[in-house]
């Protein structure tokens, strides 16, 4: 049986979903690159959909994409210095590729 520590367990705010995660990649020469965005007030984070079909609908059907654990992607986001994770983001995008309205008008 192993041994559990609870003081290394997130804080309940900053739990994940227990499942895998679909979290966009972008093809490299060798290699996939996971894409990192920008949270509405300028922080960099990863970014993750708990299923491929929220991805698509807010990415794109042509986005990429790779299965990780909230553990892995947090692993391999913290050395570059993104410690922030969101789960299922909406775009911000119009769903037929218009650009938005500028701000005030509509």
């Amino acid at each position: 049986m192993t041994d559990v520590r609870h003081d290394e367990d997130p804080a309940p705010a900053d739990q994940a979903p227990a499942g895998p995660l679909y979290v966009p990649v972008r093809p490299a020469r060798c290699c996939y690159v996971t894409c990192f965005f920008r949270t509405p007030s300028g922080r960099r984070t990863a970014v993750a959909f708990t299923t491929p079909a929220q991805l698509l609908a807010a990415l794109g059907r042509d986005q990429h994409w790779i299965r990780l654990s909230a553990a892995a992607l947090r692993s391999l986001s913290s050395p570059l210095g993104c410690t922030a994770l969101t789960i299922d983001p909406q775009s911000s995008v119009p769903a037929d590729g218009a650009d938005p309205p500028p701000p005030g008008r509509r």
